[in-house]
């Protein structure tokens, strides 16, 4: 057979399994229908927050260990910026459950972690936390817990390094082609792609929205949800090295869900906007129609204009998101809007635009 292994979508996943594959001397066709970094799936958006005091779980810290790892290699074999530790910091007040991601209490778990595997990190109360970082107005009581290690990672960055390495080491990686099937004969797999079929030993899925396109029996279990996320201006330069140097954040301002944001520093100049999103998922299934996409950008774009004083309106400035798509589709929520000082008016200076994958679980 002419190839160990074929990776389908070359995404985050995609593109470590294909690096990672090839750099065991594995034969790889790594295939995409696009040209990947690109804005049609789960991969993009500037910046991805990481912790290692994992809420979610604890199952997943020596995962997240291992890959701050790989990304350091990453860097040190490419020359890519691709991970920035700027320090992380999970707010809720004490009696919220925060019942984010399978979590029953999200920062009891975030400490939980920490204590655990030994992750250097600080409990902070309400006071201590509106001294140390004025540029959240919190909505009470809220306390934190501030990991000096968590931070963000460049998607995009990540994808071309890994990508690149992967072409060095042996892979082939076939863009704008899309695997339309396969046949599972159990000692191997036959593929079908637009372009060719191909035979190889084993196939690795990792096409994020399209899985149920792909492997039909996940579809009762997949959902395609629109998102948006924000980058708002300063309303006063004055405030922009305060956000700046400020930690990534996910923040619970009390007990609705609906209200929980996260947000990171400017990583992009005073002039590249402050990146704001919320948490939740909005409950409308993903729509391709271009008046749908119209409607829901303006309607989360009315949900702020109320909240944030001298909103401008959105306005779009030219980015690294340039391919026409799905649309990340997300509305802060009052009160979470209130709680951030410095800034003033919408920009969708990256607008993102995605094909989220939400498991029903």
């Amino acid at each position: 057979m002419p190839y160990d292994v074929v990776v389908a979508g070359l995404g985050a996943m995609g593109s470590a399994a294909a690096y990672q594959l090839a750099t065991a001397g594995v034969s790889v066709l790594g295939l995409d229908p696009y040209q990947p970094p690109h804005t049609r799936g789960s991969t993009h958006g500037d910046t991805r927050i990481t912790r290692v005091a994992v809420g979610e779980g604890p199952e997943y810290v020596p995962l997240v260990r291992r890959s701050h790892e790989i990304w350091r290699e990453l860097e040190d074999r490419t020359g890519a910026e691709i991970l920035s530790q700027c320090g992380g910091l999970v707010m809720a007040p004490p009696q919220a459950s925060f019942a984010m991601h399978g979590s029953g209490s999200f920062l009891e778990r975030t400490v939980a972690a920490a204590e655990a595997f030994d992750i250097e990190h600080e409990r902070l109360g309400t006071a201590e936390l509106a001294a140390r970082f004025p540029q959240f107005a919190l909505a009470g009581d809220e306390q934190g817990c501030y990991e000096p290690g968590a931070g963000f990672v460049r998607p995009e960055s990540a994808v071309e390094a890994q990508l690149r390495l992967a072409r060095e080491r042996g892979a082939t990686l076939a863009f704008g082609e899309r695997v339309v099937g396969y046949d599972d004969h159990g000692t191997h797999v036959t593929v079908r792609t637009t372009n060719q079929t191909v035979e190889a030993s084993a196939l690795v899925v990792t096409t994020g929205p399209w899985v149920s396109e792909l492997v039909p029996e996940l579809a009762s279990v997949v959902r395609i949800l629109r998102q948006v996320l924000f980058w708002f201006d300063l309303r006063d330069p004055s405030s922009y090295p305060g956000l700046r140097d400020s930690p990534v954040y996910i923040w619970s301002p009390g007990s609705d869900l609906s209200e929980v944001i996260y947000g990171f520093p400017m990583v992009d100049g005073p002039d590249g906007g402050a990146k704001v999103a919320r948490e939740q998922y909005p409950g409308q299934p993903l729509r391709h129609r271009p008046a749908a996409v119209h409607a829901e950008r303006h309607r989360g774009l009315s949900l702020l204009r109320p909240r944030v004083q001298a909103l401008r309106g959105h306005r779009r400035v030219p980015g690294p998101a340039r391919d026409p798509g799905p649309q990340r589709h997300r509305s802060l929520p009052v009160r979470a809007r209130r709680r951030l000082r410095p800034l003033e008016s919408v920009v969708t200076a990256h607008e993102a635009m995605d094909r989220s994958l939400t498991l029903n679980a």
